[in-house]
């Protein structure tokens, strides 16, 4: 096809619509020669509105597209940064797990005089690794622990859910567990699902004053080395 041929289709097109970009890419020409051609056409406000739509919808195709992009590349991201975690940290060992409960309970326990021996999180993992440090490496016995449960007054209909899910977690019996305490205030933490929400959870050991001194000794330890 000639330029003249070219031009002449050009405008066919321009006047039934099309964009500038559609018709460059019709014709295999640049949209700056499209452009020139086409500037004396004057579309009417419907093919503008149609033009628009248009745009829109392609514009959102591009960002799903691109959000779509973005989430594979985390996901690839997180499944490589998992693999290399799972190498680089190994087998844990009991003195891993000491050190790990140390820092735990340094960060997460209950460390006043007047008070139970406690872990406090809302994590389920923490919690997990808390009462395996206790059991393995401090000889807490699993019918020693008292667990308490909070949870938020915006949850209260899912009170022996949430409970049910601590009792599997932790692997103790409903007997153990205090009964959950309802607390009265707004919930800071926005959840996308909420049923992921499980309240905070504090591991307590009953007549713990000296694991608590303890535990004392093992974080002064670490403050001091």
């Amino acid at each position: 096809m000639s330029k003249v041929e070219q031009k002449i289709k050009a405008i066919e097109l321009r006047r039934r619509g099309w964009s500038i970009k559609d018709i460059a890419k019709e014709l295999q020409v640049s949209p700056s020669s499209t452009s020139v051609w086409c500037q004396q056409i004057e579309l009417s406000e419907n093919q503008k509105k149609l033009l628009f739509t248009k745009q829109v919808a392609a514009g959102n195709v591009g960002r799903q597209r691109g959000a779509e992009v973005n989430r594979l590349k985390r996901h690839t991201a997180v499944s490589l940064a998992q693999k290399e975690g799972s190498a680089i940290v190994g087998k844990i060992s009991k003195r891993d797990l000491l050190m790990l409960g140390i820092g735990l309970y340094w960060g997460e326990g209950v460390k006043s005089r007047s008070s139970a021996t406690a872990l406090v999180n809302a994590d389920p993992n923490i919690i997990v690794l808390g009462k395996q440090w206790m059991e393995k490496c401090l000889g807490v016995q699993p019918e020693s622990f008292s667990p308490y449960l909070y949870i938020n007054e915006s949850h209260s209909h899912r009170v022996a859910e949430i409970l049910r899910f601590w009792i599997e977690k932790l692997e103790l019996p409903s007997e153990q567990f205090h009964k959950p305490f309802i607390v009265k205030h707004k919930n800071k933490k926005q959840y996308d699902n909420q049923d992921l929400y499980y309240g905070v959870l504090a591991l307590r050991v009953k007549k713990g004053t000296n694991l608590k001194y303890r535990i004392q000794g093992l974080i002064n330890a670490c403050a001091s080395n």
